[in-house]
């Protein structure tokens, strides 16, 4: 059973920089990787980045191609999400997340079956 902590979020002026962490416990050598989701008030949690364990492929969401990037530490069983030259609609509560299967690019909610609790990140303007 793989377990998944955020940490990393907080209060940043747009045009900032933040990264946030997602800790992997457990058996992650069966979990295909892990997504990066948010969620803004009153809106629905929406894709945001994803990447294997294995390989390290990666798949982001276009609203944040060219700012945010995911990496992850094999090592440390730990995935990271860059997220450069942040803006106001960017302000969420950041969720990390494992697929529930192997193969493709998993970029719905509902592929994926194990959540961590979610790191508040704050953009002001």
């Amino acid at each position: 059973q793989v377990r998944l902590v955020e940490s990393g979020g907080g209060l940043v002026q747009a045009g900032g920089s933040l990264r946030l962490s997602c800790a992997a416990s457990g058996r992650t050598s069966s979990s295909y990787g892990v997504g990066w989701f948010r969620q803004a008030p009153g809106k629905e949690r929406e894709f945001v980045a994803f990447i294997t364990w294995s390989g390290g492929s990666t798949d982001s969401a276009d609203s944040v191609k060219g700012r945010f990037t995911i990496s992850r530490d094999i090592a440390k069983n730990t995935v990271y999400l860059q997220m450069n030259s942040l803006k106001p609609e960017d302000t969420a509560v950041y969720y990390c997340a494992a697929p529930k299967t192997y193969g493709g690019r998993p970029r719905s909610r509902r592929d994926y079956g194990l959540w961590g609790q979610g790191t508040q990140v704050t953009v002001s303007s």
